[in-house]
């Protein structure tokens, strides 16, 4: 197409990169659909319903019962007596755990099969054959003596005297948490570096020093939710000390279902709460537990539930105030 001279031809202005045009500036990143997973939450939602909706108000459950019998004073007694059955087991089966792991780590091979065959023995047994059999220990053995093997004995004492059905509880749950505890700690210790080992060794630090002060912390952060777990397990555990005539939780619960046959079912509910409550309290504290023994091996300190509400809501306003501002 011809011109006529000295006309100016005026062409369109190429868009500068420094200024992006109008229609890339109106552009979005969108995010990418997952309808799966909005369709999984939308079952789950409707299964939770149901649940609930089943949990309340269905009349077998009987919830005026529940109420009734939940802090009744034999619930609350036998309460107690779970909360220090279990407390006394805690310690005595760390404690007894803690040096089972030892000679399980020494250098005596006497001390590692001794204490090799009583995590096996143990482990291998359960736990109510085991009450069982403490119970009627004293069928068994009328005296107790310690002496001399096959000679005099120092003293001795009636052992149905002090098989009282709190220490036959105390006794057999600790024996049978020391087992594992002991497969905990030595887990433990055996996660801390090898190196931290060898620098206490070289500054000439003595083996106790060593252990109380350098590799035992350490090994907390790995013993810490492992025993916790075998904890929650234990307090679970005391239900089985009804069996040797001790009225726990769970064995007042027993005896008030077989006084009240027909609250049975709120009483059981009753028993699961409390440990519920129970177990909820422990995980609380590990997670406390946990956070403090985390400084120094982790950059920052993990949040406290608090705080992840916190950031939560901050995160869901400032969500709320970008899909306004489009």
């Amino acid at each position: 197409m011809s011109e006529s001279p000295g006309a100016t031809v005026t062409l369109p202005e190429a868009p500068s990169a420094a200024q992006p045009s109008k229609a890339l500036t109106a552009q979005r990143v969108l995010p990418l659909r997952r309808p799966g997973r909005w369709i999984a939450t939308a079952i789950v939602l409707v299964l939770v319903a149901q649940f609930v909706h089943g949990l309340v108000t269905n009349p077998f459950y009987q919830w005026d019962r529940w109420s009734y019998w939940f802090l009744r004073p034999t619930i609350l007694d036998g309460l107690l007596i779970t909360l220090e059955v279990a407390a006394y087991s805690a310690v005595l089966g760390l404690i007894g755990g803690i040096l089972l792991a030892l000679a399980r780590l020494s250098k005596s091979p006497v001390l590692r099969a001794v204490s090799w065959t009583y995590v096996w023995a143990f482990r291998s047994i359960p736990l109510i054959v085991v009450l069982i059999f403490l119970y009627n220990f004293s069928a068994l053995y009328k005296t107790l003596s310690v002496g001399i093997p096959f000679g005099p004995a120092f003293f001795s004492f009636d052992e149905s005297r002090l098989a009282t059905d709190m220490a036959v509880a105390v006794v057999g749950l600790s024996l049978n948490e020391a087992a594992y505890a002991a497969e905990v700690v030595r887990g433990g210790v055996l996660s801390v570096d090898q190196g931290q080992h060898e620098a206490a060794a070289a500054l000439g630090l003595p083996k106790g020093y060593q252990f109380r002060r350098i590799v035992f912390p350490q090994a907390l952060r790995s013993i810490v939710p492992n025993y916790v777990n075998q904890l929650i397990g234990l307090i679970k555990g005391t239900s089985l000390v009804f069996y040797v005539s001790l009225l726990d939780l769970f064995g007042s619960a027993q005896t008030m279902g077989s006084t009240y046959p027909g609250d049975i079912v709120p009483l059981l509910l009753v028993v699961t709460v409390w440990y519920l409550i129970l177990t909820s309290v422990v995980s609380v504290i590990q997670f406390y537990v946990e956070r403090h023994y985390a400084r120094g091996a982790t950059r920052s300190l993990p949040p406290t539930p608090l705080q992840k509400l916190r950031t939560g809501l901050t995160d869901l306003r400032a969500r709320v105030r970008r899909e306004a501002a489009v």
